[in-house]
Order: C-alpha cells, then structure tokens, then sequence
C-alpha cells in the first residue's frame, strides 16, 4: 500500500481508503470481515458517514483494540430520525450525536470530524454563521478530533472552505465522468496550494462506471456535474477508476464504497496490477475528457534514451506549477536521471499518443527545478 500526508494534516494514510455507505445494514460478521481484510492490505483510512446505533457498534467490534491504526473520519450533521438518514444543521443536535457515535465507536476521538455535505455556496455560509465550524473548532481544540474537514458535492463550495482556513480536509467526489467538468482541476489545485487534504470520493460514480456496454445516466450526486447519459465503454475496471483518482493533483486517498467481501477484492487488486492494468488514458478519449496536449502520465513515451522518467517529471512540473515547496524539490532531488539531460532526439514526442510538447516541458522542468 502506497502512503500519503492528508495535507497539512500530517497524517499519514493509504491511498486507498475505505467508504462505508454500502456497509450500513451489513451483518456485524461481514462489517468485521471487511475491515480485518483491508487492514492486512494496508487499507487506515476509514470514513464512517452514519450514526445509526447498530452500524457504528458493527464498525466498534471491527475496531476492537486496534483503534489507533485507523485514520477515522466521522461526520458532523449526518443524523437519522426513525431509522431513516437525515441531514441536521442543529449544532446541539451535532454535537449531542458525535459524542455519541465516539462512545459507540469505543474511542474519545475521531481523526476528522467532517462537516458533512455542504451542497450550494449559500448553506456554506449558512454553516459557518450558524456555528457549525464553530463546534467543529471547538471539538478539536477539546481533543475529541485532530483535524476539521467538509464533503461537499460543489466545486465552488470547496475552494471557498479550502481558501477560508477553516478546513484541514475536503471530501468531494473526483472520478473519470468528470474530467472535464469545469473548474474542477482549479479546485484541485487551490486545495494543493492550501495544504487541504483530498478524500476523493464516488471513485466509481456511484457504481455507474462500472456499468460496461450499457448506457447509465450519471448523476451531479455521482459527478458533481450535471445529470449526463453515458455510453459506459467495455473496458472499464475498478483499477482503471482508482488509478485515474489516484493520479489527480493534491488528491491523497480515495474512498470505494464496498458491500461485500467479493467488492473489496476488485477494490484491492489495484495494489498487485501491473501499469498496463492501470493505464486508463485510452479511456480518456471514450469519455471526451482529454485536451490535446495535456500529459495523463501514461508513460506511452518511453523509453527514453537518456533515462529520463518523462511521466513523472510531468507529474511534478504540473504539481509545482501551483506552488514549488521543499517536498517538491526534494522530490525531483532524488531522480536518477533529470530533466536537463534530454537530448532533444524527439522519439517520445513521436511515441506520444496525445501530442505533449515533451521537449518543451522537460525545459521547462530544467528551468524551474535546476536553477
């Protein structure tokens, strides 16, 4: 399992994490099952979106006297009233229910106290003048939690809590149907540049991605775009999605909702799949999300005759293009072979299936890291 820092939050967590939406009415036995087999493959990120009694005692006996290798997020706002969910802005009703759900949970924190699901820019503001931040800063300031963070379904809305200061970590829905949503890679790279740690959630669209050779309509819910009919190619894999999440700027680790243990295996294969298993850029052009001229990563390029690692050097140059930090130099540091050395002999442009300006970028890349 790959580890990433959450940001400015300094924990460290698996790139994949693991939702629990679909595990809400599951046996206590497969909640057990599930999480025993996602720790042994290094899964510590954890989000525990409900507050329903018998859902988080499943999740305590899942937990049972390993609670510190777990990074948990629990949400603030995520209520129920007669056994059905519902969304409360009450900060004594909030506050009333976390305490509740951390003594379910048999523990006197939460990693993450996340405020949950803030939909428009209105509510937004209406949450922070209502004092749910409030409660959400106070509850870490008592140690109840270590770091604040926020889901939210709009793109607008995230880089309003990325930019105030009042948000370690942002929840937002990142997947391939909406690559090309509009200020979506903004937001990614205003939360890089604040140190908000991305959960990547809806890695799959809410299973629609995974839906080949049928014709689904995919929802804002799954998106964060508009409601859109998609022709889902054959192709697609669980590897093919958490790849793609995984490859995005400032994203650390993202969230597959799983019901079953067959679930978590299609999740988990991605950490013994070879690179052609993950190489999702053919299916960039299915969805007509990919701009000419933009490198993907795929390493289609290579070899490169003077031992350059061109993907990755991209990789880091679209990274430092919203801000160079100590990390990203000493990042580039540790490359073998540097982007200096290119030799302008112009065979990974001729290999490129998306006609990067190699040359130009690995100057740029010498420029910007080397002088």
């Amino acid at each position: 399992m790959e580890t990433r820092i959450l940001g400015k939050t300094g924990l460290a967590v698996g790139a994949i994490g693991l939702g629990t939406e679909y595990l809400r009415r599951a046996p206590r036995e497969r909640v057990m099952q599930v999480v025993d087999k996602a720790a042994e493959r290094g899964v510590t990120y954890l989000d525990l979106v409900f507050n329903f009694a018998d859902y988080l005692d499943a999740f305590a006996s899942a937990l049972d006297d390993r609670r510190d290798e777990f990074v948990l997020a629990v949400h603030l706002g995520s209520s129920e009233r007669k056994g059905q969910y519902e969304k409360t802005r009450s900060p004594k009703r909030c506050e009333t229910e976390f305490r509740e759900s951390l003594a379910r949970l048999h523990t006197d924190y939460a990693d993450i106290v996340n405020v949950h699901f803030v939909k428009t820019q209105k509510e937004h503001e209406k949450v922070k003048e209502k004092g749910m931040f409030a409660l959400a800063s106070r509850l870490k300031e008592e140690g109840m939690a270590r770091c604040v963070g926020m889901s939210t379904h709009d793109y607008g809305v995230a880089v309003d809590a990325a930019t105030s200061g009042l948000v370690d970590v942002l929840m937002i829905q990142i997947n391939l149907a909406n690559n090309a949503m509009p200020h979506r890679n903004e937001m990614l790279a205003v939360c890089a540049r604040e140190g908000v740690g991305i959960v990547a959630m809806k890695p799959f669209a809410g299973g629609k991605l995974l839906q080949q050779n049928r014709t689904v309509r995919i929802t804002q819910y799954q998106t964060g775009s508009k409601a859109l009919k998609k022709k889902i190619p054959k192709m697609i894999t669980p590897t093919h999605c958490l790849s793609y999440v995984l490859s995005q700027v400032g994203v650390t680790t993202t969230v597959p909702g799983v019901s079953t243990l067959e679930d978590l295996e299609g999740v988990l294969h991605y950490l013994d799949a070879t690179d052609e298993e993950k190489d999702f850029s053919e299916l960039l052009v299915d969805f007509q999300e990919y701009v000419t001229g933009e490198c993907v990563y795929c390493n289609h390029c290579l070899p490169c005759p003077a031992g350059i690692d061109i993907g990755e050097c991209n990789r880091l140059l679209d990274r430092a293009r919203h801000g160079i930090d100590s990390e990203i130099r000493d990042i580039y540091s540790m490359y073998p072979v540097r982007a200096s050395a290119c030799t302008e002999c112009g065979q990974c442009v001729q290999r490129c299936p998306f006609e990067v300006d190699i040359i130009s970028r690995m100057k740029e890349a010498a420029s910007l890291f080397e002088e």
